[in-house]
């Protein structure tokens, strides 16, 4: 998995890239076949914006969120993009049982 990780009006610290890196582990631990992730963490005047882009065969898989601390706009973005990834693997699930159900009948 290519991990990015960029920062706009703001640096991005090696606290700061380790913190994501070990959130993204719960992401991963769902999901195998991540292709390219991209994460861009900017600030606006009270508000830290963090957005993700995860690349999965078929699909791009984005999320954003913002919070006055930098780190809990990182927690909600990782909760969201928890979500939609395994919102993506049960519609892939569903739809090869689907499949498999019409191939057997």
């Amino acid at each position: 998995m290519n991990l990015t990780i960029s920062g706009h009006h703001l640096e991005i610290t090696t606290p700061i890239k380790e913190y994501i890196e070990t959130k993204l582990t719960r992401v991963s631990r769902h999901i195998d076949n991540i292709i390219d992730t991209q994460v861009i963490i900017s600030k606006d005047v009270n508000q830290q914006i963090a957005e993700i882009t995860l690349r999965v065969p078929g699909k791009d898989l984005h999320a954003e969120s913002s919070h006055e601390n930098l780190y809990a706009a990182i927690d909600l973005l990782i909760d969201k993009i928890d979500r939609l990834v395994l919102k993506h693997k049960e519609k892939q699930q569903s739809f090869t049982k689907e499949a498999n159900k019409h191939l057997s009948a």
